[in-house]
């Protein structure tokens, strides 16, 4: 049986060391607050014995780490320092093609829009990991603003890396919002990969956190 040529590669190139190669597959991915990691612009070579090397991370909206990383065959690869060291590119390059090649598959994936009365939820849930990174995309925020802005207020959750869910809330519709906060805080407490159980809004384009008013919840 003829096997993928993707894994006939050599390993000169190979995504893990050619960037040609891997600026084409590399894409974003949220990651829980506190995730460590280097932001890719003092680097060094290692020495001695060679060992993985801490995860290129970027500060995101809201305080939401990005990470990046690199879909294989069943699995995905984090892109780290040692990666930048090969493929001889800075932090600023590895996320401008991660978006790009975000961007180029929110194009073609779909969304879920449901409205009952003057409530509207809109979602994305494909199960490829990311779902969640759409809302780094000003197209995406753009468009929930056109969907959901008639409705109210915007209200987004990203409990887990498959799972980018927005509401419109209209003004005072508490129990509503009490009930998403509820939601997304269960999704992200039961997820294999969560990001985080608070509530955002968008608020001229931008992601901030919501709270909700207390005594509502």
């Amino acid at each position: 049986m003829e096997r993928d040529p993707a894994l006939r590669l050599a390993p000169s190139l190979a995504p893990e060391h050619d960037w040609a190669a891997a600026s084409r597959l590399i894409h974003p991915s949220l990651r829980p607050v506190g995730t460590a990691g280097v932001d890719g612009r003092d680097l060094h070579v290692p020495l001695g014995h060679r060992t993985p090397g801490k995860p290129l991370i970027k500060d995101g909206p809201a305080g939401l780490p990005i990470a990046y990383v690199i879909p294989g065959q069943g699995f995905e690869v984090v892109v780290g320092e040692e990666h930048l060291l090969a493929w001889g590119v800075g932090p600023d390059e590895v996320h401008a093609a991660a978006m790009v090649n975000l961007a180029a598959w929110s194009g073609e994936a779909s969304w879920v829009d449901e409205v009952d009365g003057r409530r509207r939820v809109v979602w994305s849930d494909f199960g490829d990991g990311m779902a969640a990174a759409r809302i780094l995309l000003v197209e995406v925020r753009r468009r929930l603003a056109s969907d959901l802005a008639q409705t109210g207020r915007i209200l987004v959750g990203v409990p887990e890396r498959d799972l980018l869910v927005a509401i419109g809330l209209a003004d005072g519709d508490d129990e509503f919002a009490a009930m998403f906060a509820d939601y997304v805080a269960d999704r992200a407490r039961e997820a294999d990969e969560p990001i985080d159980h608070r509530l955002f809004e968008l608020v001229d384009g931008e992601l901030v956190e919501f709270e909700i008013p207390a005594g509502r919840v």
